[in-house]
């Protein structure tokens, strides 16, 4: 499941097409096991016009990547980190494996 990477933290891709670029993760799916990400692996989708879209035409939107793909940016290591859990403070949070330092707000 969904352990190591949360909506909105910062992640970089590490495998694919768009290997080597960050971006915010606007979505997790768990159960699919892939995360969408703030403008990367964009795909064109065609719609008709509707209410929302009255134009209609070629829309660009992310597409998701697997989870494995991604590893969470450490904010003081300033590079993708492997995370383990610790609890603190009676709550389980996830910590950067290189300096220890919490990847959640405690």
């Amino acid at each position: 499941m969904a352990k190591h990477v949360k909506k909105n933290d910062l992640v970089r891709v590490m495998a694919g097409r768009e290997k080597g670029k960050e971006g915010k993760v606007l979505a997790v799916f768990p159960q699919r096991e892939r995360v969408l990400v703030e403008k990367i692996n964009l795909i064109k989708r065609h719609t008709r016009p509707n209410e929302q879209n009255q134009q209609g035409g070629i829309i660009e939107k992310e597409g998701t990547l697997h989870l494995s793909n991604v590893m969470p940016v450490c904010g003081k290591c300033q590079g993708p980190v492997r995370v383990r859990h610790q609890v603190l403070d009676n709550k389980k949070v996830r910590i950067c494996a290189k300096c220890k330092e919490p990847l959640d707000k405690v």
